[in-house]
């Protein structure tokens, strides 16, 4: 069955001759009708588009012409990213479907030049703007390990994707946690990279923080992506280099002889006492490694107010040229946080600009000590779905539960989160992988070495 493959296995296959892009292509579709009704993980789905991009890939490979590191592997994109023929709705009845849809986001590009299959467009939250995904367009996207639960967000639809085997790869955005959230929930593997490793338009309204990345089953099928999604696009004046060596071609390095820090709470999360057990348990995973790792909190404060200016005032920018009877079919909660937005001021900007640039120091120098640093990916397990926050909490905004992603998004550092075990209830829990800036060849090679240790591809949710 083509759904429990990797991206790595299935181009094996084609290059043997066992397995054909058309096949998966197929397989691929038919999974997705099979268990879409239930995750809601896709919002569009062009199956003729599909197979004709498969067909011409099994012509390539049956004359031994591939092209392209991805070709005939199918790969799911985020409803936030461009693809030229496809409506980019963003989970939101303010997008007008019926115009142009002439150009493709750098990391679609990418994907097509390396031919892959594009299977569909992944459900977001209304404009990506929270960490858990339903939307007044699309609905709720639920967790595939219980449909009663979320997925996360706002990269829920990727991660629903993933985990039900209906592609090996998809391809999210992070401003807060948005890949590494729903990976967590969902059992799978996400990096949000070194931010401009993949470049980004239209810009984000959420600016610098917002990230492009993978989720997939396995490490290497993200090292795989970003050699094909770090490719330089000029439409983005922010993005950095490409790297000089492949992220595939280094996974191999492992963590002996690395200096890893461990911090349970990052000094000053709450956390739950059995999800804290099972990250406790994944750390010492690493010290078996040959890693010496030390318990140890970096130097920071809950940069949450700042973090609030910077996405607030983003999503405020994001709707300032809606009509009123737009507005009026906005998310709720997501028109609240435009309004707030909308009061922060410039001198408040620049302000919460100014606790990043301390945070990033911070973290700078924490990094000329230790190579890597450990922490839970999410405080807590998933929780029922189509809510912002947990029933009981007395918070609001879904950055109550999320206090280890959004300062990484802040200090741009490369972070991933890897399944490492199940709550008695069955739900994922996820590690959290964080390196120094640019060092995402490190944190793949860290979170490659625990997978060989401790692989989670055994086991799958029921729907996959």
């Amino acid at each position: 069955m083509t759904a429990e493959l990797s991206a790595t296995e299935m181009l094996a296959a084609y290059r043997d001759g066992s397995l054909s892009p058309v096949d998966v292509a197929r397989d691929a579709l038919d999974r997705i009708a099979a268990v879409n009704d239930a995750v809601n993980a896709y919002c569009l789905v062009d199956p003729e588009r599909t197979l004709a991009e498969a067909e011409a890939s099994e012509k390539r490979w049956r004359a031994g012409e591939q092209q392209g590191l991805l070709d005939g592997v199918p790969v799911s994109i985020k409803d936030i990213l461009l693809r030229r023929g496809w409506p980019t709705l963003r989970g939101s009845y303010t997008v007008d479907p019926n115009q142009p849809w002439d150009a493709d986001a750098p990391a679609v590009a990418r994907l097509r030049e390396h031919n892959a299959v594009l299977v569909g467009k992944t459900t977001t939250p209304e404009l990506g703007w929270k960490g858990v995904t339903d939307s007044p367009l699309t609905g709720i996207t639920r967790n595939p390990w219980d449909v009663t639960k979320t997925a996360g967000g706002s990269s829920g639809g990727a991660s629903a994707a993933v985990a039900t085997g209906t592609s090996p790869i998809s391809i999210g955005t992070d401003g807060g946690g948005s890949i590494r959230i729903p990976a967590a929930f969902s059992g799978v593997f996400g990096i949000k990279p070194t931010y401009g490793l993949v470049p980004l338009y239209p810009a984000s309204p959420y600016g610098t923080l917002a990230h492009v990345g993978p989720l997939s089953w396995t490490v290497a099928d993200s090292a795989l992506a970003l050699d094909v999604l770090s490719g330089p696009d000029s439409r983005d004046w922010t993005a950095g280099p490409r790297p000089e060596r492949s992220m595939l071609q280094t996974l191999k390095s492992g963590v002996d002889g690395m200096r890893i820090a461990f911090s349970p709470r990052l000094g000053f999360a709450a956390v739950d006492p059995e999800v804290a057990a099972l990250v406790d348990d994944a750390a010492h995973v690493f010290a078996d490694l040959g890693a010496r790792v030390e318990l140890v909190d970096p130097a920071i404060i809950d940069p949450l107010d700042a973090f609030h200016t910077l996405w607030f005032a983003g999503a405020a920018a994001s709707i300032v040229a809606l009509r009123p009877e737009q507005r009026a079919r906005l998310d709720p909660a997501l028109l609240q946080v435009c309004e707030e937005g909308a009061t922060r001021t410039a001198l408040d900007y620049v302000a919460a600009t100014a606790v990043r640039a301390e945070l990033g120091r911070i973290m700078g120098e924490f990094h000329e000590h230790f190579d890597l640093l450990l922490t839970p990916t999410m405080p807590i397990a998933a929780f029922e779905a189509g809510v912002e926050v947990p029933t009981g909490s007395q918070e609001v905004r879904w950055t109550s539960w999320t206090p280890f992603t959004y300062p990484f998004n802040m200090t741009q550092q490369p972070a991933a989160s890897l399944p490492c075990g199940f709550t008695s209830a069955g739900l994922p829990v996820g590690l959290q992988v964080v390196g120094p800036k640019h060092e995402d060849a490190r944190v793949l090679a860290a979170c490659q070495a625990f997978e060989q240790a401790r692989p989670w591809q055994g086991k799958r949710p029921a729907l996959g």
